[in-house]
């Protein structure tokens, strides 16, 4: 297991590397220049030129990477050419309300689709299999911000059950009990729209790994064992359909913050993805290159565990 991890994580460094290599070098090769936004038009040329040399605005690509990976390993990933303050400082702010927003959704749709996918897959081509198959290929169908602005005209506009936008009712100034209340209603329809997707996945994954369980030799001999079906379900059968929905899951902690760009925009939610978006528009490059490194650890990370839990799950899967 030692070596697993040793070689894991090697590679994880070397695909780290890749990646930032290959964005920093587009990024420096797109056409304009992030670096006059800082400095102050009314400067002379002199300081201009003195200004954008101090800031390495002259040196070759190759130079400029290894000055910011340099940065990096020391914990300074730049300062933002938007917000005027450290990266790391506009990251730490929004990051909280994204996490937020991201846990409630895979909460959520862990609660729902599992079960769903285990009862769809028992009740097999009945009444509730077929609606269910039916709704989730509507979820993996429908686009995310179709979805948002459907809920925001039905439910903010027309019924006024939920607020439009926003984390917090401007002006209401709410502390302690009635600031976590307003911060909880607020968060419910980017909650339900970030899970739509990963709900619908999560489900037709779980239906298709419980069949191909049911369909073994040893579902067979439990059943004629005269175990209960509750038994024969919950302690064998979905013990051993683990395995691809942990990989479901795993690879929906990305899809977190991926999808929360556009959810995030869309209801206007200070977190991680409407940072993003802004930060492409703004051409925020210290910024982008931060979030872009802050994702790919995600999605490295994820895969890692997903792996780990592979073993503990099933004992026949070794690590050498």
């Amino acid at each position: 297991m030692t070596r697993y991890l040793i070689r894991r994580l090697a590679q994880s460094i070397l695909i780290l590397f890749c990646v930032t290599v290959i964005v920093f070098l587009f990024i420096n090769l797109a056409p304009g220049d992030p670096y006059t936004q800082r400095l102050d038009p009314s400067v002379s040329a002199e300081v201009r030129e003195e200004m954008l040399q101090k800031m390495g605005y002259y040196d070759p690509v190759p130079i400029k990477y290894f000055k910011w990976i340099r940065d990096v390993f020391r914990g300074d990933f730049g300062y933002s050419i938007k917000y005027k303050k450290p990266v790391w400082d506009v990251i730490c702010e929004r990051l909280p309300n994204t996490v937020l927003m991201g846990a409630g959704a895979l909460i959520l749709s862990t609660a729902i689709a599992i079960p769903a996918g285990k009862t769809s897959a028992t009740k097999r081509n009945s009444v509730f299999d077929y609606m269910g198959t039916v709704l989730s290929f509507i979820g993996i169908s429908i686009p995310a911000f179709f979805f948002g602005l459907l809920l925001i005209k039905w439910l903010s506009f027309d019924l006024k059950i939920f607020p439009i936008s926003g984390m917090v009712t401007v002006g209401a100034g709410y502390q302690g009990w009635d600031f976590i209340k307003d911060v909880a209603w607020h968060l419910v329809l980017p909650t339900v729209v970030l899970a739509l997707l990963q709900t619908a996945t999560l489900m037709r994954y779980t239906r298709s790994s419980m069949l191909e369980v049911f369909d073994q030799d040893y579902i067979r001999t439990a059943r004629a064992k005269g175990l209960s079906e509750a038994v024969v379900v919950n302690k064998h059968a979905f013990k051993n359909a683990l395995i691809p929905i942990i990989t479901v899951l795993s690879m929906q902690i990305p899809t977190i913050f991926s999808g929360a760009v556009l959810t995030e925009t869309i209801f206007v939610w200070p977190g991680i993805g409407r940072l993003s978006y802004t930060a492409i528009l703004d051409r925020d490059y210290p910024l982008i290159m931060a979030l872009l490194l802050m994702t790919t650890v995600i999605i490295l990370l994820s895969n890692l565990i997903a792996d780990l839990l592979y073993a503990v799950i099933d004992p026949r899967i070794r690590y050498e």
